[in-house]
């Protein structure tokens, strides 16, 4: 039996009923489109862009098919209740620390969490208590949280109101989320969780286990990373008391645009019915050609493709087999330039890249071609550069925590001016820096600015990495606070 779709369904219906239409959107279904974008994309797209009626429903105050059509999802992933995002996993990590963590309230914060977590601080106006997640020197990443870490944290720090996890983190590394969650729920306080790239986990048995599984809260995803939705089509699950369900309904209304796109919210429903009725044989599919290629790339010259050795390393208890790393300290070359080669000469365009590694992400929707594509690739740049001992690899690391003198909040109200980048160690930032991607603060608006961070970002600079957050993309100048 087809899994049900009543949001679609309903969409069809009304489109179908071909009615004089006096209300936005302004395109009149197809008719306003612009005729080259209709020769490209098809017109049937466009009468799915319409906006709240009897038959569509509301997104803000579902009563019909939207709140039938979370239902259906909420019962795929084994959630209490499910939300749909039209603004990304974003609003649904910001939601989630609003609805924890009020002005001046304290909540764990690691320093592996996105962006998105920092505007939920500013919205909220919570205190951070932030904390390193363990570090793997090899092959030089972020990796996992530690229980036992935040026990101590709440240790010192009895009074927070909640604590948010990563996991799995973009290269797929998983934490212990059931010991974290009962670390939390001893304290009586939720756990909140960006899963936004392990959604996918919810629907075979070869890919880690979840984080409702394992007793989290609550937790954001973004379906569009590892399914069929379109980008900026997420997901946000609560199974818990801990959380008060009116605080995180009015996050969400604050967070969401109130002209939620009908098209996204499609995309989620149609993404979820695909994974209801096929996710088993897609992931399978995935995994075994995953396997098959994290075979033949580490059978390069030079190339090592990591997977379980990572395991029971730095407080990572698994690792999604689809999120192929692969280590380039065999051969005198940046992951950077790898990536940039593989664009420019092969038409291959990776996940992401770091000074040591690249990222290639597998789903449903690749193909065998595609991969033979790949391998080739990096068979003949192997070939193109000295090998070296992999033991003597680029020194990597993330710098140690600077000291928060403001809030998020604080510093992002408080008057600040622009200083060139090299005169503001000593001083405290209003503005984040995040390497991107993958969206990860180095420093957040508040932190005074350390020596070690300066250098960290003069290195990221040199190596042409771009940055989210400073008003000056090139970050010759930040703005600190008065």
């Amino acid at each position: 039996m087809s899994a049900k779709t009543p949001l679609f369904d309903a969409l069809k219906k009304y489109a179908a009923t071909s009615r004089g239409y006096f209300r936005i959107p302004g395109h009149r279904f197809e008719r306003g489109i612009n005729s080259e974008l209709i020769d490209y994309a098809g017109k049937n797209i466009f009468k799915l862009d319409v906006t709240e009626t009897p038959l569509t429903d509301d997104l803000h105050h579902p009563g019909n098919v939207i709140a039938e059509s979370q239902r259906i999802t909420a019962e795929a992933f084994g959630a209490d209740e499910s939300f749909y995002l039209v603004n990304g996993t974003t609003c649904g990590n910001e939601s989630m620390v609003m609805a924890s963590a009020s002005e001046g309230e304290k909540i764990i914060v690691p320093r592996n969490a996105h962006k998105s977590v920092m505007a939920g601080l500013i919205l909220s106006g919570a205190r951070p208590i932030y904390f390193p997640v363990d570090y793997l020197e090899y092959p030089g990443l972020q990796a996992g949280l530690s229980a036992a870490k935040v026990e101590e944290v709440l240790k010192t720090e009895p009074d927070c109101k909640a604590v948010f996890a990563v996991s799995p983190t973009y290269h797929g590394l998983c934490s212990d989320i059931s010991s974290i969650a009962e670390t939390a729920h001893k304290k009586g306080i939720p756990l909140l969780v960006d899963e936004a790239h392990g959604a996918h986990c919810y629907f075979s048995e070869l890919l880690p286990n979840t984080a409702l599984a394992q007793n989290a809260d609550a937790c954001a995803q973004s379906l569009h990373k590892v399914a069929g939705a379109l980008t900026q089509s997420s997901l946000l699950h609560l199974k818990s008391t801990l959380i008060d369900r009116g605080r995180l309904d009015s996050a969400l209304r604050l967070t969401m645009s109130t002209s939620p796109s009908y098209i996204l919210m499609t995309s989620l429903e149609m993404a979820v019915a695909d994974l209801i009725e096929n996710g088993g044989k897609f992931w399978e599919g995935a995994v075994e050609m995953a396997e098959a290629l994290r075979e033949r790339i580490g059978k390069i010259p030079g190339l090592t493709c990591l997977h379980e050795e990572l395991i029971g390393r730095a407080s990572v208890v698994d690792k999604d087999p689809t999120r192929i790393i692969v280590n380039f300290d065999g051969i005198d070359v940046t992951g950077y330039l790898i990536k940039k080669m593989l664009y420019d000469e092969f038409q291959i365009d990776a996940e992401m890249a770091d000074s040591r590694n690249v990222l290639f992400i597998i789903t449903f929707g690749n193909s065998a071609e595609e991969c033979g594509r790949l391998v080739s690739a990096l068979s003949a740049l192997s070939a193109r550069f000295p090998k070296k001992d992999p033991g003597k690899h680029l020194k990597s690391g993330i710098p140690p925590i600077p000291s928060m003198e403001l809030t998020p909040r604080q510093a992002y109200f408080s008057a600040s001016k622009p200083v060139a980048w090299e005169k503001a160690v000593g001083l405290i930032s209003a503005e984040m820096i995040a390497p991107y991607p993958p969206g990860i603060p180095i420093l957040y608006p508040g932190e005074r600015i350390t020596r070690d961070i300066y250098e960290f970002v003069r290195s990221m600079k040199s190596e042409g990495r771009h940055f989210h957050g400073p008003a000056d993309h090139s970050l010759e100048y930040l703005r600190v606070c008065n």
